[in-house]
């Protein structure tokens, strides 16, 4: 993985974990509450329900814990200590015993003494993730490969399945919280693995192909890389200076350093104000001077139509937006770092601690409203696409101001034959429509279930006064209705094609009358 892309990871999985971290926090709060309330009920009247629910709201505040754990790790007090990783990798797979009747197990495990300094349980629970998704992915029989090797400076861990793998264009989501292939998983457990990979310095690389496998190749340097710390800066400042001030005059250097945090970004910039008309230096500078003056019915403003703005333009990446935020937050406090190191003489700590709490409460403020805005309207759009395609599905062309015709085509499942139903019954009764054609010509083959369904829309067609006619019934339909035993009533016509319904009501059809 190229150093550029291994940091726009890092910098999203940063960003989406603190926004989620935020919201895990306030979420957990009044669940912990519910759930005293819960234990006082159940001992003044136990109920099988209290249980039930005393149950659900437990997994819910694990969930919630979990979410926290990979989105602060460095909330984690574990140690670093040495730790030898095909060792843990060899207790790791006897918890999967179960699954090694049908799942190979190939290891090819090199320098197998070799020891890495790192939080063990971290480890552990991260490659664990990794094997119960290989596990886990490989439907019936499979292989799952095992290799480890080092170089002088480089810990590798490759761990490869042959499963159903995973959509290209799925890849670059991977580690992001709630982000999952599985249709019962959170994604929690790869947001942990790539948390984890990266708060000991590593990388980690994903290569999939469809119906082949995933491999996964993890590497851990030997000797972690010196803590990062916040930035002495030769900034301008002058006794007495506010920090409004002091962010003023330096108005420049913080451009030159927030281009320089978010250094891939640089090239976007033009082209998100050409599709959006969005200033991101300028809104940067806004939200800064918001941030210090605590101006929290202003930011909340200022998050909702940010959100819109970027939900209304599809091409804008939600990643750019995220990652962006962090590189504010980064420079900002590296900025407050300096202001107070040159005016520490004015500054007492209390101060400086009562300023972190106002800044991060009202960035989270303006985060929060931002994904509120963002998500309403994605919704909405979504919604009013789904209407779009729901009426797109089900047709209803008017001939003449009584007759209509609804042509199907293509599969019919549950939620469109509900579709068909409602649209139908309601033009019908709306347009006043005393005959409807439903040609089903288009229609290749319909299971019993549905071949009930609209033998139940015909009923309800005449029930209202309208008189059916049936077109192009292909004999697999035909069939079915017959092993069903359906009967049509006298007031519905069938008819072979189209075209002799048209000339049956009396349209001209190929000069015909």
């Amino acid at each position: 993985m190229n150093q550029d892309k291994q940091n726009f990871q890092i910098s999203r999985l940063a960003s989406v974990g603190q926004i989620a971290a935020g919201i895990a926090h306030e979420v957990r709060n009044p669940l912990t509450a519910v759930k005293g309330f819960l234990q006082l009920l159940q001992e003044q009247a136990p109920h099988t329900y209290l249980d039930i629910a005393q149950s659900e709201l437990d997994n819910a505040i694990v969930t919630l814990q979990n979410l926290l754990n990979v989105a602060k790790p460095d909330m984690d007090e574990e140690p670093f200590e040495k730790i030898k990783i095909c060792t843990e990798i060899e207790s790791i797979l006897n918890l999967f015993q179960d699954q090694t009747y049908r799942v190979t197990i190939i290891k090819d495990f090199k320098q197998t003494e070799t020891e890495l300094f790192a939080k063990k349980n971290q480890i552990k629970k991260a490659l664990f993730n990794l094997l119960k998704n290989s596990f886990e992915a490989i439907p019936d029989k499979g292989e799952i490969r095992i290799s480890q090797y080092c170089s002088d400076t480089t810990v590798y861990i490759i761990i490869s399945d042959t499963g159903i793998g995973i959509p290209e264009e799925k890849l670059i989501m991977l580690g992001t919280p709630f982000f999952t292939t599985k249709t019962d998983g959170t994604g929690m457990g790869l947001a942990q693995v790539f948390s984890t990979i990266y708060q000991h310095g590593g990388t980690i690389e994903v290569q999939s192909e469809k119906d082949q496998g995933t491999t996964f190749t993890i590497q851990l340097p030997l000797e972690l890389a010196k803590e990062k710390r916040v930035k002495q800066l030769n900034l301008q400042y002058s006794e007495d200076q506010t920090l409004q001030e002091f962010l003023l005059i330096n108005k420049e250097q913080f451009e030159q350093h927030l281009l320089a945090e978010a250094y891939h970004l640089k090239d976007l910039l033009s082209e998100v104000k050409r599709i959006g008309s969005i200033d991101l230096l300028n809104n940067a500078h806004k939200l800064v001077h918001m941030l210090i003056e605590n101006k929290d019915y202003d930011i909340i403003n200022f998050g909702k139509q940010e959100g819109q703005i970027w939900a209304k333009h599809s091409t804008l990446n939600l990643a750019i937006k995220l990652e962006w935020f962090q590189a504010i937050r980064k420079v900002l406090w590296d900025f407050l770092y300096n202001f107070d190191r040159l005016n520490q003489v004015h500054n007492k700590p209390e101060d400086f601690y009562q300023l972190e709490r106002q800044i991060n409460t009202t960035l989270d403020i303006f985060l929060r409203h931002f994904f509120m805005s963002y998500t309403e309207y994605k919704d909405q759009l979504l919604k009013g696409q789904r209407d779009m395609i729901a009426d797109l599905s089900v047709p209803i062309i008017p001939l003449s101001s009584t007759i209509s015709i609804v042509p199907l085509m293509g599969t019919i499942d549950n939620d469109r034959a509900n579709t068909i139903q409602q649209k139908v019954l309601e033009q019908i009764g709306t347009a006043r429509i005393k005959t409807l054609i439903i040609d089903m010509s288009g229609v290749a083959y319909l299971d019993e279930e549905i071949v009930q369904h609209l033998f139940k829309i015909i009923k309800g067609i005449t029930w209202m006064g309208c008189t059916p006619f049936i077109t192009g019934i292909r004999p697999e339909i035909a069939n079915t209705m017959v092993n069903l035993g359906i009967e049509f009533n006298q007031q519905t016509r069938t008819v072979g094609t189209l075209q002799q319904a048209l000339e049956e009501l009396g349209f001209k059809v190929n000069g015909n009358v």
